[in-house]
């Protein structure tokens, strides 16, 4: 197999580029080929990101969710190469979801979803979240509540609240995600909200609304007209 032309745009010395402009002016292949670090017999590295970007058509989503050994499967990506390359990936991953402490404010389900959403809309298992909100409705953390098919038994009140009452909440978005693709609210997690909404009402502390991420999709509870 001959080795893949490199685009014009594309250098063929991406970490010098980088110490001249900076990464943010760096194509996605030429950052892979700077985590990649070599190439291999008859192809430079750059030529080897760029296969590999091609075989997952430019998608770096597609590329996280690869196993270690489905990479090495690609002609110059040994086994230190996709170790390096699935950290950088998660780093990234990791940063897109950290949510500042305060100061983000949340003023609708939307809001919710941008900043939660890209930490849940990939997972194959779910996630139940709260997002402790001030009186002004900035952020005071997130909290994984559990992990699971959500039931009456994972998502208890006393768990949810737990936090809430620690943080001095002034009230919670529930924040969970679906696997399937779909975000339609479950009739299990209508019992949940319905549940937690109620606890929330005793303890003084409001469920502002339930949005549930299914992929790139999401709904909210309220703009259904279900809380």
């Amino acid at each position: 197999m001959s080795a893949p032309a490199i685009p014009p745009f594309l250098s063929h010395q991406p970490r010098e580029r980088l110490d001249r402009e900076g990464p943010a002016a760096l194509t996605t292949v030429e950052l892979m080929a700077i985590v990649l670090g070599t190439g291999q017999r008859g192809r430079n590295v750059v030529q080897v990101a760029t296969a590999l970007s091609d075989a997952v058509d430019g998608s770096l989503r597609r590329l996280a969710q690869q196993a270690p050994g489905a990479l090495v499967r690609h002609g110059g990506i040994g086994r230190a190469k996709a170790a390096r390359l699935l950290a950088a990936l998660e780093l990234g991953n990791r940063l897109a979801r950290e949510l500042r402490p305060l100061r983000t404010r949340v003023r609708s389900p939307e809001d919710v979803a941008r900043l939660v959403g890209p930490r849940l809309r990939d997972l194959e298992v779910e996630e139940f979240h709260i997002v402790i909100v001030s009186t002004k409705r900035d952020i005071v953390r997130d909290v994984l509540i559990t992990k699971g098919t959500l039931n009456g038994s994972l998502v208890h009140p006393r768990e949810v609240f737990r936090a809430a009452i620690a943080e001095g909440a002034a009230g919670i978005f529930l924040v969970h995600n679906h696997p399937s693709g779909d975000p339609t609210p479950s009739p299990e997690d209508r019992v949940i909200t319905a549940q937690l909404v109620e606890a929330g009402k005793l303890l003084g502390i409001p469920v502002v609304d339930h949005v549930i991420v299914a992929g790139d999709r999401w709904t909210s509870f309220v703009i259904q007209g279900l809380l």
